[in-house]
């Protein structure tokens, strides 16, 4: 399955094209965040040219608050799920489709907004510069956002995940659930979704041991 990209769209003014990941950073965490609140953007980690990097939808509080990606509980069950499956975080980048954190106060809480369309769209530009200056062989979409942002397209997540999908640029995007997605299912439910999850993340595993093929 390839979907068609739509025309890549960056921040209103912001058209400099940077030529290493610093330089991209440094434009990512000077921009205004695109929702009120946010503490500051969070970038993503890894080395440049992981085999493989993580595409997660947006930073939650703790990610907000430590200026890190995935750090926060749904984090800490992606790098356990990482650890089970046998993939090093360290050997491959860990990023967000969006750069700040969207929220709603709950009394003191800052809880979790799904971002808008046009939110998304916005950091459509910074998304692609990091791929391309990172240049990961393959993708893994965590969750319908970063699916639909690494194919340009809607994604059925439910019927496509634990596939490999093919981009315009020839890159494979494996699609699998976004571990906060874990976290809310109620507890009969989740040694089944957790088993089927570690099932999806050995498909990366197998592609970064050689074994899985480009």
């Amino acid at each position: 399955m390839t979907l068609k990209r739509s025309p890549t769209r960056g921040t209103a003014g912001d058209r400099i094209e940077p030529t290493t990941l610093d330089a991209l950073n440094a434009i990512i965490a000077a921009s205004k965040p695109l929702v009120p609140g946010a503490t500051r953007a969070v970038l993503g980690e890894g080395p440049i040219g992981a085999s493989i990097a993580f595409v997660g939808e947006q930073p939650g509080d703790q990610e907000d608050r430590q200026g890190r990606p995935f750090v926060g509980p749904a984090g800490q069950l992606l790098d356990q799920a990482m650890s089970e499956a046998g993939i090093d975080r360290h050997h491959v980048y860990v990023t967000n489709a969006i750069k700040h954190f969207k929220f709603e106060l709950r009394g003191k809480r800052r809880i979790h907004k799904t971002p808008a369309q046009q939110e998304a769209a916005a950091c459509l530009h910074w998304l692609e510069s990091e791929i391309a200056l990172v240049e990961p062989a393959a993708l893994v979409a965590l969750g319908a956002t970063a699916a639909r942002q690494l194919m340009g397209g809607i994604v059925a997540v439910t019927r496509e995940r634990g596939k490999w999908l093919r981009r315009a640029d020839g890159r494979r995007v494996l699609i699998t659930l976004h571990p906060s997605a874990l976290l809310r299912m109620e507890p009969e439910n989740k040694e089944a979704a957790w088993a089927a999850w570690l099932a999806d993340l050995r498909k990366a595993a197998a592609l970064l041991s050689g074994d899985g093929g480009l």
